[in-house]
């Protein structure tokens, strides 16, 4: 079923969604094969369209052949966006969805969000070093929070790296070369990039690792300490660092485990925090 907000029903019409989607001009952020996404402007407002064209059946199988569900329209990130506001996780707003044709490899899809301006990514704030312990410690939690909110509710992302989480510079205000929270507007921070989540009733613990071990890759050059992995362990389990440390330790070192292969592979040497 297709959905169009009213704010943009003056440039899109609901029966020729796609057709009109495909049309809207605007500035390419990322184009590859079988899909593009750009960003656009209406009456003053921002949104980004993503364009799905199908990917069609040799890309199909050659996911399939190497284990991997691959990614066929816009629904996949319409149910997952959508899913998580009901779970009360800050995400995109959409505003428009499309999907039409039955045939996986050729579907032609879109979704269109609202853009999230005056937001910068947790990995472009955590390479300047610009965020303060205290806002360190608060993110840290909330990072937590999410994914255990998530993982009970059968989600997992797929590419849950530091890049993906957008912090609302409204709540923040920089002191002294530092970003810490204002306390005057609530702390928002927002999860994007889910076309490769996925949805179960529960989230196997392989797919659980792999989110968790990519944001330990993703955080180990960010300045973060051993107090802030043991912070997000217990506010991730619910528990005492002691108590997660007993009952799970095989399930953190295959974390653990998994992020040092990955930051090996792509920077040639280990890191301290990963030992």
């Amino acid at each position: 079923m297709n959905y169009l907000a009213d704010e943009l029903k003056s440039i899109l019409s609901i029966d020729s969604l796609f057709d009109d989607a495909r049309q809207i001009e605007g500035k390419i952020f990322r184009e590859l094969e079988g899909r593009r996404t750009l960003r656009f402007e209406v009456e003053g407002k921002g949104y980004f369209v993503k364009l799905h064209f199908g990917i069609g059946w040799r890309e199909v199988f050659k996911n399939l052949f190497q284990f991997k569900l691959p990614v066929l329209g816009a629904k996949n990130e319409w149910l997952a966006v959508n899913r998580l506001r009901e779970l009360g996780i800050s995400t995109l707003t959409p505003v428009a969805y499309a999907n039409e044709g039955g045939n996986p490899a050729k579907n032609h899809s879109c979704l269109i969000t609202k853009a999230l301006d005056d937001t910068k990514s947790l990995e472009e704030l955590a390479l300047a070093s610009s965020i303060s312990l205290p806002l360190r410690r608060q993110l840290t939690s909330k990072l937590a929070k999410i994914a255990r909110l998530m993982h009970e509710k059968g989600i997992n992302h797929r590419d849950f790296y530091l890049c993906h989480f957008l912090l609302n510079l409204n709540c923040v205000t920089f002191v002294n070369g530092k970003y810490v929270h204002n306390n005057q507007e609530p702390f928002m921070l927002y999860l994007i990039d889910l076309h490769r989540a996925q949805m179960r009733n529960n989230t196997p613990e392989r797919w659980r690792i792999k989110d968790l071990s990519g944001l330990l890759y993703s955080a180990v050059d960010s300045g973060i300490s051993r107090n802030d992995l043991f912070r997000f362990i217990k506010a991730y389990t619910g528990k005492s660092l002691r108590e997660a440390l007993c009952t799970e330790k095989q399930f953190w070192l295959a974390v653990r485990y998994k992020a040092k292969k990955l930051y090996l592979k792509d920077h040639g040497r280990n890191s301290p925090l990963l030992p």
